[in-house]
C-alpha cells in the first residue's frame, strides 16, 4: 500500500485560519473552504487557544506540572485518607 506524503501546513496559513473562526463563520464552512478536515482545524484552534490560556493563568508549562501530585477530596462518604 503506497500512502501519499503527509500534508505540512505554514504557521502562518494556520494562524490564518484559526482568525477566520474569530469572525464567527462556522468551524465547518471554514474547513470547507480551505480544503482541510474539520478535526485538523479543530485542533489548531484548541492548540492556539490552550498555550496562551496557561500562560495567562500563570501555571506554568505542561511539561513542568507533569509529574505533580494533584490532591483530590474524597469520594462523598468516605473519610480523608491519611496525610490528607
Amino acid at each position: 500500500m503506497n500512502l501519499a506524503p503527509r500534508k505540512r501546513y505554514t504557521p502562518e496559513f494556520k494562524a490564518q485560519a484559526v482568525e477566520l473562526l474569530r469572525t464567527g463563520k462556522p468551524l465547518s464552512q471554514v474547513a470547507e473552504e480551505l480544503c482541510i478536515s474539520s478535526n485538523l482545524l479543530y485542533s489548531w484552534r484548541h492548540g492556539s487557544q490552550g498555550v496562551r490560556a496557561w500562560q495567562r493563568r500563570g501555571m506554568g508549562s505542561r511539561r513542568a506540572l507533569r509529574g505533580r501530585r494533584v490532591a483530590r477530596p474524597a469520594p462523598r462518604g468516605h473519610p480523608p485518607a491519611p496525610g490528607e
